[in-house]
């Protein structure tokens, strides 16, 4: 292997090691990963004409409809002795249609045509592989390509449903520009309506869409839309891989909200779960050939044992197949924009991040703990879908730091545009949790929200749908807690409690948004300051929808403060999209001020003032600035219409002085009262973005 690493050449290495000098020592760890990608690359253009061809395996495997309405089956099941076809079409007979073995583990049938020249299995009647396994066994199973499976009331285990509708949704709008400045909106369908009950993509449609689009978010970020069994695991078990969640409607409807949401300039990622999958067997993908392989390692290596599901082998021919005509799917036939890939880290390594705490030492991303056909695996997605689709965004979900994880793969990167900076969130909630607002560290703070990969993108958030499940709180929730529920009312004066969280949860949020990364991310609900936690209907809750909505009626209520937040939150995002701070470099932090509690940075030639002291306002303080010339207030966490106490006059101009401060040619004087946020843009200065 060394001999052949020394031939390996990555074209743009140097890039890499301009930006991070330290990886010099790790180059035969990156070169052997190149090698097994441009390997994997040219195995690819021999045996199946390219990777193009490859990743739209799913137009031959599990059920087509031919030009002549035959339809073609076929499966990869390696270890099955015999398959048979059954289903509504031929009254369940479990023998009369058994498909032909060919090489490789691959089976094949085709169905003609009625004699009414119709197809032979109707749009909608239900369907089942029958697997004989070498030990004599007989299981029915669900194609692993099924495009849409569903679950009737009264039982257990979903049905696969041939999919294949005489007017199928035609999407007319284009897909738009990947935007400079991501802003997310992490999203779940089913929780998406205020009532207690798993609500639709149409309601989706109709009812959230219109409120991002008004929020500023330019992302929709959907969970949970692979098909998953068990409603309450959020969608990360997935059971069938290329099928529409059936809970919130068909397929039809998906096609629809994406399509209206691209006519909204809203691009959409779905959250894609290629880390694991549902153990079930019935209607997943365990044993699916009657093998404890297939498309998993063998037990242990197959095992996750904290999710206690299956673990994929990214060395296999098939299941690189599988995988790949999965991303390929969901961007062809729902047009998605692209994925936030969950569990990279769990991935990455062979430890899965069990028990592991990462210190961001380097030796602990390179070596034998390193799962590399998990890396060449995310290496090959990220390289196809940037080749196919130039504006395709993907997010990786890693918490351990893997250098390079930004980067592209001509770098010798694994390819992502963008990581999830997942130490933001921890680090507010511990702060909420343990310190008095006079003990908060602004250094710390500030150290938290800029530690990241110089060169890699980061999405910032102050709190995720992580941070929503029960067992946690919202950060409204650790802030305001039960007042929540008694004290909202503007129709009477402010508890301390109520103001503290308001000014706060404004704050935080802004902190992040100016501060913490490349792109932004908030969900559902978080945005108002929603009062509660998330908990879907399971035995433990006697099977309660109350914690599986969101209450967006609390934002039409005009005499409750949750419309303040709401409307914080849009002019916080419509703010960046003028400045367009999250495009712009790493921000110039000027003051971490510890006695002060007093936090100034500049980004975008936007300056950004914070001031978290609990009591102390601040008369004339200096804060240092770049560019010279007249600042006005574009955004003021204090003002009235957000809850503020409206102490600041936006009409006031700010003039600069050419006083070096802080680290800056310029200077200017302002007003910041207590828990207060500032944003101030130079009137001088034409921001075109």
């Amino acid at each position: 292997m060394a001999a052949s690493e020394d031939n390996v050449t990555i074209p743009e290495f140097s890039c890499l090691l301009q930006m991070d000098p330290y990886l010099k020592a790790y180059e035969k760890d990156f070169k052997r990963r190149y090698e097994l990608l441009q390997k994997h690359l040219s195995q690819l253009e021999e045996a199946e004409g390219g990777f193009d061809q490859f990743t739209r395996s799913y137009r031959s495997f599990g059920v087509q409809r031919l030009p002549d309405n035959s339809l073609f089956f076929k499966e990869w099941a390696p270890a099955a002795e015999a398959l048979f076809l059954t289903g509504d079409f031929n009254g369940w007979d479990k023998f009369s249609h058994p498909y032909i073995k060919k090489d490789f583990g691959k089976w094949e049938l085709t169905l003609p045509p009625r004699h009414d020249k119709s197809p032979a299995v109707d749009h909608g009647t239900k369907l089942k592989v029958v697997v004989h396994t070498k030990q004599g066994e007989r299981l029915y199973r669900i194609s692993p390509w099924a495009k849409y499976v569903t679950r009737e009331e009264k039982s257990v285990i979903y049905d696969w449903v041939h999919w294949d509708p005489p007017h199928p949704y035609i999407q007319i709008h284009p897909r738009p520009k990947k935007p400079s400045s991501l802003r997310i909106y992490e999203a779940h369908v089913g929780i998406a309506s205020p009532e207690g009950k798993i609500a639709s993509y149409t309601n989706f449609t109709t009812n959230v869409l219109p409120r991002i689009k008004d929020l500023g978010y330019n992302c929709i970020q959907l969970m949970a839309i692979m098909e998953h069994a068990y409603y309450a695991s959020f969608g990360y078990q997935v059971t069938s891989f290329f099928a529409a969640s059936s809970r919130y409607g068909t397929p039809e409807e998906l096609k629809q909200m994406i399509d209206v949401a691209h006519s909204m300039g809203i691009v959409v990622l779905l959250d894609m779960v290629h880390s694991h999958a549902s153990k079930n067997s019935e209607d997943g993908l365990n044993f699916f050939d009657g093998s404890d392989s297939c498309f998993f390692h063998s037990p242990p290596r197959g095992e996750h044992s904290l999710w206690d599901s299956r673990l994929f082998n990214y060395s296999s021919w098939e299941v690189l197949r599988f995988l790949l005509s999965n991303l390929r799917w969901w961007m062809e036939e729902y047009r998605f924009d692209g994925f936030r890939f969950d569990g990279v880290t769990s991935m990455l390594y062979h430890h899965h991040g069990i028990g592991v705490g990462f210190s961001g030492d380097y030796s602990e991303y390179f070596g034998l703990q390193v799962d590399e056909d998990s890396v060449v695996y995310l290496m090959l997605a990220n390289h196809i879908l940037h080749t196919l689709y130039p504006d395709c965004i993907t997010v990786g979900e890693d918490v351990s730091g893997m250098p390079a994880l930004c980067r592209g793969v001509e770098e010798g990167g694994l390819g992502f545009d963008y990581r999830l900076a997942m130490a933001i969130p921890d680090k507010w909630i511990q702060i909420l949790k343990e310190l008095k607002d006079e003990d908060w560290d602004m250094g710390n703070i500030v150290h938290t929200l800029t530690n990241r990969r110089y060169g890699e993108k980061c999405i910032a958030y102050a709190e995720s749908h992580d941070q929503a499940l029960v067992g946690d709180k919202t950060l409204a929730f650790w802030l305001m807690d039960k007042e929540m529920y008694t004290n909202m009312s503007s129709m009477i004066p402010m508890t301390a409690v109520i103001d503290r969280g308001m000014q706060l949860h404004k704050m935080i949020r802004l902190l992040t948004h100016g501060l913490g990364g490349e792109g932004y991310l908030n969900f559902i609900g978080n945005e108002f300051g929603h009062p509660e936690w998330l908990d879907f209907p399971r035995k433990g809750n006697n099977q309660s929808y109350h914690y599986a909505r969101r209450q967006f009626n609390l934002v039409e209520t005009d005499h409750l403060r949750y419309h303040q937040l709401y409307s914080f939150d849009r002019d916080m995002n419509r703010t960046e999209d003028k400045y367009g701070w999250l495009a712009a470099p790493p921000a110039f932090i000027s003051a971490k001020h510890e006695e002060d509690k007093v936090i100034v940075f500049d980004r975008a030639n936007v300056l950004f003032i914070f001031n978290f002291h609990p009591t102390k306002s601040f008369q004339d303080y200096r804060v240092a600035v770049e560019a010279p010339g007249k600042y006005k207030i574009k955004l003021d966490s204090d003002d009235a219409r957000y809850g503020g106490h409206g102490r600041l006059d936006h009409n006031t101009e700010f003039f600069t002085e050419p006083k070096a401060f802080n680290g800056r040619p310029n200077s200017v004087q302002v007003y910041i009262p207590c828990r207060t946020a500032i944003v101030l843009a130079n009137e001088e200065i034409d921001y075109c973005y």
